[in-house]
């Protein structure tokens, strides 16, 4: 899941959504150092990427891929999760996409002063390039993914060789992004209640 999944799924907040989006830049140990709703979906946002990666549909998507890139297409396939999300928004909410994602992005700025300092950094692009909405095309996801490979040491051409394949196999993905997600939307609220119910979250201040 990319930064738009992550943000739906923890949509019951502002402060729930920041620790959704913190769970891609903080530290494995790093959520003691948040107040308790940032905290709790940092932690739930890795539970999300472990249900992801291992689903029998991510697996089965995974295997599309050229072998010689497959280690990096998961990177892709995050993205591209994005976008089917994008397309598909009026299935999982009445609230209009441009809306919810304006509402996360006053809520990345509202808590500025928390964010880690690589999130802070990217933080004008991500608002004023508007990179959510930009997934909701494949041009945009395109961006996102060449811009990630600029960011590999190394092999980033293997990560940029997974475009033709998210297009070769558009159709195929979108069926199992549509058997997948619900049932990951099922296990988030799950997740997040053993979380609070079998691990001391920090106290603020």
């Amino acid at each position: 899941m990319n930064f738009l999944a992550h943000a739906f799924l923890a949509r019951h907040t502002d402060a729930a959504m920041v620790g959704a989006l913190l769970g891609d830049f903080a530290k494995a140990d790093a959520w003691t150092a948040y107040p308790p709703p940032v905290a709790l979906e940092i932690i739930v946002h890795r539970q999300v990427d472990s249900f992801t990666d291992s689903h029998p549909a991510t697996l089965e998507a995974l295997a599309l891929f050229a072998p010689a890139r497959r280690r990096f297409a998961g990177i892709a396939l995050d993205v591209f999760y994005d976008h089917l999300l994008s397309r598909h928004w009026a299935q999982y909410s009445d609230l209009p996409r441009r809306q919810f994602i304006a509402q996360f992005y006053a809520a990345l700025l509202a808590h500025d002063a928390i964010l880690p300092e690589r999130l802070r950094a990217i933080l004008p692009s991500l608002v004023g390039h508007d990179w959510l909405a930009r997934y909701h095309h494949m041009d945009g996801v395109a961006w996102a993914v060449t811009r990630m490979s600029q960011r590999l040491s190394k092999n980033g051409q293997l990560l940029r060789d997974c475009l033709p394949d998210l297009h070769a196999h558009y159709g195929a993905l979108e069926a199992l992004f549509d058997a997948f997600f619900p049932e990951l939307v099922a296990f988030v609220p799950a997740a997040r209640a053993r979380v609070l119910a079998g691990r001391a979250l920090p106290r603020p201040g």
